[in-house]
């Protein structure tokens, strides 16, 4: 039988009970026993809930014959449930059958966001570049409390992209740290899954919106003032959402000094300064005040000796510059703030 895997479950189908891992011949057989048994959750406590949740979420498609050698093996007199799909959509259903909303959505974020029982567990398998870049924004003592908890190659990977000066202060604190308070630790852990997690998990999700911003940003400029126009008069709704999602040439103005310089790295010199001469005053001072002085200033003088230049062409110099900065978020180099508020996108 060929069967077909989704999501971010494994790469083949199980056929074999032995490949299990104790959580996930629960959520098979959870996943059995449908919504009508759904009660059975109410027995676990939460890091149980979250375990078997995520272990759900990430199943894929588990072959008949293993569904009934666990039911024979778990319920007895239960057999042949037949072929079963376990997904984020079906975790999520099940969990709303007896838990009140604001929990499921917070079971579901942290299963959408990085894997790992514990806080410390996640931490370590988030990118040290993303790591860093929420790090260095906080005090050098909590950044040591957070580094002392999680593996030590993780922790040294994301000292290397952290500040040298900030980095070294965190060093320093680590050296003379002294056993941390279990509340100082429950509060580090409850702050880094409210703002930090919680938007690593939001970023994950993907809805048909997204997607259409994606293409949005691809369209230029006159393609996508048209479609954008026409669809505003259908669904003034899905146009204002598209809108708040993309993701445009003038939202590098929110890129930190790090984000910008890392950017410019990767951008030829050319096209930085066509995408340049189509950017408003604040943008382009950005940029410039990212470079050297002797940089900015033939880096002006280039932008001048073009003269006039077609719309067209600064259009498609500035859609390739927004990909360079999508390219280096999906790679963890850099962090991109959406255009629709205030929420961090993390690619």
């Amino acid at each position: 039988m060929s069967l077909v895997v989704r999501g971010g479950g494994r790469s083949k189908a199980i056929t074999d009970p032995s490949q299990l891992t104790g959580p996930e011949k629960a959520a098979v057989i959870l996943l059995a026993l449908g919504e009508d048994h759904a009660t059975i959750w109410a027995g676990l406590d939460d890091e149980e809930i979250k375990e078997v949740s995520q272990a759900m979420a990430s199943l894929g498609t588990v072959a008949a014959n293993v569904v009934e050698a666990l039911l024979v093996e778990f319920v007895a007199g239960m057999s042949g449930a037949g072929t079963i799909m376990g997904s984020y959509e079906q975790t999520q259903k099940l969990l709303q059958a007896f838990l009140p909303p604001d929990k499921v959505e917070a079971l579901m974020e942290e299963i959408r966001g990085p894997a790992g029982r514990t806080m410390w567990d996640k931490l370590g398998n988030v990118n040290e570049a993303v790591l860093a870049n929420y790090l260095k924004n906080e005090y050098p003592q909590t950044v040591a409390v957070i580094l002392s908890k999680v593996k030590s190659d993780h922790a040294a990977r994301v000292l290397a992209a952290l500040p040298e000066d900030f980095a070294l202060e965190c060093v320093t604190r680590m050296l003379r740290m002294e056993p941390v308070q279990r509340e100082i630790l429950d509060k580090i852990e409850q702050t880094l899954r409210t703002e930090f997690m919680s938007n690593l998990a939001r970023t994950s999700k993907r809805d048909s919106h997204e997607m259409m911003a994606d293409i949005f940003n691809a369209f230029d400029r006159q393609t996508e003032s048209r479609f954008m126009a026409a669809l505003e008069e259908r669904n003034r709704e899905s146009a204002e959402r598209i809108r708040a999602l993309m993701f445009v040439f003038e939202d590098l103005s929110k890129l930190d000094p790090g984000g910008v310089q890392t950017l410019l790295r990767g951008v030829e010199k050319d096209q930085l300064a066509l995408a340049l001469k189509g950017a408003s005053d604040a943008l382009r001072e950005m940029f410039f005040s990212n470079m050297s002085e002797r940089a900015a200033k033939i880096m002006r003088e280039d932008m001048e000796g073009m003269g006039p230049v077609r719309l067209k062409d600064v259009d498609q110099a500035q859609m390739k510059m927004v990909q360079v900065a999508k390219d280096l978020a999906a790679k963890g180099e850099i962090m991109l703030a959406g255009a629709g508020g205030d929420d961090e996108l993390i690619y």
